[in-house]
């Protein structure tokens, strides 16, 4: 790679050693993969948070480069859900021991400068980068959200790769980064109507298909952003897609998309949609923790979950997983009381997917996310439904 002089002064760890260390892993990541030259960024998004996914070695890697106070998130970053809810946690039951490890985690990361504010949809709160920005960030979903639908420019990072460019404010200029590697590989042709849970099950056929591909979508209906949200984090999910395009809706579907001649085409039937419903079901009936927000609930998907809850008394145990940051924004609402009175929660920071929730006495759980679907089994070895939430929550 071609260093400027102050980056090899990086390297050379006269920023010091976390700087040092921080270059040492992007100018291995940039020979990896052929980059010239570096790229100046404008917000990072660290995944690597939860205790369940990191361990003691992962937290001792943080506290260890906190300790040095030589490395300091140069640029806007923020972080992935953590394992619990960092305020509430004892509340809803998160085991004291795993807490305290957790907390600790999130300590280091903010003594290196990245915001405490733990969320996988950072778009939903001010880390809104602009068209065209390059960025790095780490989040499976959200960085299908960002290259797809702001149209800014990310590689799918790991959570060590985010962190260094977070702390040298740069990253190394391949893949995504570069036009010619953003055109769609696959055409996809959507016959169906789609509504709710039926985005994700629709990301999740076709992330099996496209693999690390880029498909273009052909709907008969405009989604909102909260059905590309979901669309995009099943995509990442079951195949491992960073970017796609739904023609007449994202950025450049009409320049940058179609760019190359796309050979390979796929159909989409109202029974192919059926049948992903089902298959991502590992049981039926009754769910005992109904986990809505993965990716995290927006203000607007909390609205209507209120809005179907209210007045009546829930029988599944309810999380609405979300950013304190959007938490706060529900509780002035008046949202979250009426969830709270119907016998839910809306819990902050954290999602079913990283929390230890297999070791708090739940066995199925419902969910209308894909990617929650596709996960909840491998890393909770807990069983899913899926459906919307208007068929996943139970009434007295």
């Amino acid at each position: 790679m071609f260093l400027t002089h102050d980056e090899e002064k990086m390297c050379n760890g006269e920023y010091g050693d976390t700087v040092r260390k921080s270059m040492d892993i992007l100018v291995a990541l940039g020979d990896i993969y052929g980059a010239e030259k570096f790229v100046d960024i404008s917000s990072a998004q660290v995944s690597g948070v939860s205790y369940k996914t990191i361990g003691q070695a992962g937290l001792e890697y943080l506290e260890d480069l906190a300790s040095d106070k030589s490395g300091y998130a140069t640029i806007p970053s923020t972080l992935n859900p953590a394992g619990t809810d960092l305020d509430n946690w004892s509340e809803l039951g998160f085991p004291a021991d795993f807490a305290s490890k957790q907390t600790d985690i999130v300590n280091a990361y903010g003594q290196l400068g990245i915001s405490k504010t733990c969320t996988c949809t950072p778009y939903l709160i001010g880390n809104v980068p602009r068209f065209r920005d390059h960025i790095s960030w780490s989040e499976s979903s959200a960085v299908a959200y960002v290259n797809s639908v702001i149209g800014a420019r990310t590689n799918r990072e790991g959570g060590p790769g985010a962190l260094a460019a977070a702390i040298v404010g740069k990253t190394p200029l391949y893949g995504f980064h570069l036009d010619e590697n953003r055109a769609s590989t696959l055409i996809v042709d959507v016959e169906a109507d789609l509504n709710g849970a039926d985005f994700g099950a629709l990301g999740y056929a076709v992330g099996q298909v496209v693999g690390d591909g880029i498909p273009y979508f052909k709907l008969n209906n405009v989604p909102t952003n909260n059905d590309l949200k979901s669309l995009g984090a099943a995509l990442a999910s079951s195949g491992a897609v960073a970017l796609y395009y739904v023609e007449n809706v994202t950025p450049e579907f009409d320049t940058i998309a179609l760019s190359n001649e796309v050979n390979d085409n796929m159909a989409v039937s109202t029974e192919d949609i059926k049948e992903t419903r089902d298959k991502l079901s590992t049981a039926s009936g009754y769910a005992d923790l109904v986990c809505l927000g993965c990716p995290h609930a927006s203000l607007e998907e909390i609205k209507d979950v209120a809005n179907f809850v209210c007045g009546k008394n829930i029988s599944n145990e309810l999380w609405i997983c979300t950013s304190i940051n959007i938490k706060a924004a529900a509780d002035r609402m008046g949202y979250t009381k009426m969830i709270e009175n119907a016998g839910g929660h809306i819990v902050q920071d954290t999602c079913m997917v990283v929390a230890p929730i297999e070791d708090m006495g739940y066995e199925s759980v419902g969910v209308n996310s894909a990617k929650a679907a596709n996960y909840v089994p491998s890393m909770c070895g807990l069983k899913v439904i899926y459906n919307d939430f208007e068929n996943l929550i139970k009434f007295d």
